[in-house]
């Protein structure tokens, strides 16, 4: 089986948290740490990518700015594609403290022969939990040059998997896989779910 590359998204500001979101613990854990491990348990390189990615430096995992910066979660896909060592890059955000191994070892092994293998909840699709393969390259560039900064843009130019509900619904605990710490609100859940 061909190896995988992860990256963990750094890029956003905590504008709705106040502090370094990556940087709160659960569990006596920081977010990051707790991201980058689950990664390093389903992928065989982790990346961190996104602004001042170096303030990260104690991971001891390798870091880079955006190529193309202020392009949001899209200029954090195309970095990481383009830095990637292998093929296929599992690309998440760094404030999911309940990534599922298991559902993310299914997403990878759904990889082959798609551009990309994207989870589809009932609301949106779940962009920043998801395989990408060096194919998207051209159409994620061809969105950045015309301003278009939302990932499901490119969609329509390549082959997705949809990673439905009745699949994810099929792994315990499968949709807390998807929970972002955006808020206090959500880092108050978040340890509260992690304390049970």
């Amino acid at each position: 089986m061909e190896g995988f590359s992860g990256a963990v998204l750094v890029g956003g500001q905590s504008r709705r948290m106040g502090p370094d979101k990556a940087l709160l613990t659960i569990g006596g854990v920081p977010l990051i740490q707790q991201v980058v491990e689950a990664l390093r348990a389903v992928v065989n390189e982790v990346l961190l990518v996104g602004t001042a990615a170096e303030r990260y430096a104690l991971l001891n995992v390798p870091e880079t700015d955006d190529l193309v910066p202020g392009a949001g979660p899209l200029g954090g896909i195309h970095t990481a594609l383009c830095v990637a060592r292998y093929p296929h890059c599992l690309v998440v955000a760094c404030d999911m403290p309940f990534l599922n191994l298991d559902l993310l070892r299914y997403m990878l092994r759904e990889a082959a022969g798609w551009d990309a293998v994207v989870p589809r909840g009932p609301e949106r699709f779940e962009t920043l939990h998801a395989v990408y393969a060096r194919s998207c390259l051209e159409p994620i560039e061809q969105m950045l040059e015309n301003g278009k900064l939302c990932p499901v843009d490119f969609f329509p130019l390549v082959r997705v998997r949809c990673v439905e509900a009745h699949e994810i619904a099929s792994f315990a605990g499968g949709w807390r896989s998807f929970l972002n710490v955006n808020t206090p609100a959500d880092l108050q859940l978040a340890r509260a779910i992690a304390s049970q």
